[in-house]
Formats: C-alpha cells, structure tokens, sequence
C-alpha cells in the first residue's frame, strides 16, 4: 500500500513538472509574439510617421515651385533677397512642422564651370586633339579673364592655409576631374593618379552632380575644405555651366565669390554688398559704376558672369511628425519665357 502511494505521488509530482513546463514553454512563446507584435506596431507606426513627413516634404517643394512661378511672372528681371522668396518659411502642423529655406544657385561659384563647354558635341571630332593649355595666371591686379583664374582666386581667399601651389593643383585637378579626356592639365591629376591612392577610384570625366565630390579631387586637404565649401557650389544641369552670378542675392558673407571674380579686395567687396540697396541693384550698370569695379575696366564678357535674374535654385526641406523626420533637397530650374518651374534634382536626407 506505501508502495502504491509512493509510486503515485511521483506520478504527481512528474505530472506537476511536465504541466509546469507547458505553462513556461506556452508563456515564452506568447510574450515572443507579443514582443513581435509591439514590434510590428512600432514599425508601422515609424512607416507610417516618415511616410507623411515625406509627403509634408513633397508639399513643401509644391508650394516653392508655385512661388517662384509667381516670382517668374512678377520680377522676371531682377531676383533679390528683398523678396519673399528669400525668407525661411516654417509651419506649424499637428505633431509637426515644416520648415523651407530656398537658397539661389546662382549665387555662389559652380564648380562645374571649369569643366567643357556645355552644348551639342561636335559632329566631327579630331580624333587626335591637342591637349589643353594649363590656364595662365592672368595679370596679378587684373581681373580673371576665365573661371579657372576666378576659382584659383577664390581658394586664396577662402583659407590662409591654402598657398599658390595647392590652389594650381586643386584647380588643374578639378578641370581633369570634368574634361572627358585622359590628358593631364598643369598640375592636374587623371585615372593614373587616382589609381595608385590606397584605395583606388578613377575620374568622373564628367559634370558634378553635387559639391561633396569635390573631396575626391586631388589636392583637396580637409584642413581648409570645410572653409571652401560655403561659397562653392554644383548645378547638375548638363547643358548649362556658364560662371554667371547674381549679384543681388550674393550675402555679405559669400563676397568671397564676387571678389574672386574680379580680384578685388574682400573687404572692398564686402562694402559693395553692405551698401546694396534693399531691393538690390536696379541693374548691372549701378554694379558696374562702383568705383573699385570702374578701375578694372571690365571686358563685355566678364561683365556677362554678373546677373540680375536666377534660373536655378535650391529648396531645403526639414520635416518633423510625431518622431520622425525628414530632409530633402530639391534644385529647381526656371525654364524659358513661360515661367515654369522643373525638379531637375532631388535627394533624401544629409545636407547640400
């Protein structure tokens, strides 16, 4: 009789355990799948957050293109920070907020304009050609007569730390960066030069489609890059890279492009700015008839890089709803006498 009572209390007690660890197994299963699915909600939920800071971010540059169709229409010939346009817009939304700032392409100094004439190619190219001379320095007081002298100019005087050698290399390099062709200009570099880094990459040959690839560029130090930067810019825009800018939207702290374009004395430039009116210059002639600007008895075509009107801007777009949120970068283009407005670029997050 103790026998069997023995025998079925440890029949119990194994029962007991085989039931105890059902309970244990089944209670780890179902907190798993609520973890996965808390998860799955939170995952849902960031979808959906960053989906409607996008579209908060496409409605932003809807409203920039009805802006400057507007500003088309009402100044076609003179684009000015006086303007409205030139305001950081914010919006307060439920659980958000937008904020836009539209900042002109055209007043800063594109890179792209050491690369090739922009236009058809030629039909019948020599299938030898000369390689290119390495750009003259020009008349140390004189203006740069091409956009290789202006940006020589214009690395000078964005760094004390970047000396005549640097600034050739830097400039030379840059050409080769975007010239199509193998041959090496000046102090430039090409593939072979690129090649041989500890990690190899090659030239683009071609058009920048955004300022960051200037540190690839031989040369390029990070001790004065981030002193460069502000005042360089790219219009990805493959049938465009004339050096022409605005010189009513150009700020006080950019006149580092203007007087690398005239090699003039930053702080005379400055002072031109400064005493710009408030609606900007009424046209070229009041820039021009600036005294320190008289002096250099500009030719025609170095009189065409100065402008009134803008044709490319950019729009950067900083969104916010619940935790997330979103950066966009748009660069519009103003096409032709009909005042439209076109995205030629568009890209998502870091900053430009």
């Amino acid at each position: 009789m103790n026998s069997f009572h023995t025998s079925f209390n440890k029949q119990r007690g194994v029962a007991l355990l085989v039931i105890l660890l059902i309970v244990a197994i089944v209670s780890i299963i179902a907190t798993e799948m609520m973890a996965r699915m808390q998860l799955n909600v939170a995952r849902t939920v960031n979808i959906k957050d960053n989906n409607q800071a996008y579209w908060y971010a496409i409605g932003a540059e809807e409203f920039a293109k009805k802006s400057l169709n507007e500003l088309k229409s009402l100044s076609p010939d003179n684009m000015n920070l006086g303007q409205p346009w030139a305001q950081v817009f914010e919006y307060p939304i439920d659980s958000g907020g937008i904020q836009a700032e539209l900042i002109d392409l055209q007043s800063c100094f594109n890179l792209n304009t050491l690369g090739p004439v922009a236009g058809e190619p030629d039909p019948d190219p020599d299938p030898n050609p000369d390689p290119p001379p390495p750009p003259s320095p020009g008349t140390p007081n004189a203006a740069p007569k091409d956009a290789a002298q202006a940006f020589f100019n214009l690395m000078r005087l964005s760094s004390d730390n970047i000396d005549s050698y640097t600034a050739e290399t830097v400039r030379d390099s840059l050409i080769d960066w975007l010239d199509p062709d193998d041959d090496i200009t000046g102090y430039g570099a090409e593939d072979s030069d690129y090649e041989s880094l500890r990690i190899p990459y090659v030239a683009a040959n071609a058009y920048m489609t955004n300022k960051s690839e200037i540190r690839l560029i031989n040369g390029i130090e990070t001790t004065y890059l981030s002193n460069l930067l502000p005042h360089v810019c790219v219009i990805p825009d493959q049938t465009f890279n004339a050096m022409e800018v605005n010189i009513n939207t150009v700020k006080e702290e950019s006149a580092h492009v203007i007087a690398a374009m005239l090699n003039l004395d930053l702080e005379d430039v400055k002072r031109i700015i400064a005493s710009r009116p408030v609606d900007g210059f009424a046209n070229t002639s009041d820039f021009f008839s600036e005294p320190n600007i008289v002096a250099l008895n500009l030719s025609a075509a170095q009189k065409k890089w100065f402008i009134l009107k803008t044709n490319y801007f950019m729009l950067r777009t900083k969104t916010r709803y619940n935790n997330a949120s979103f950066r966009m970068t748009s660069i519009f283009k103003l096409d032709g006498d009909d005042g439209s407005v076109s995205v030629i670029s568009r890209e998502f997050g870091g900053i430009n």
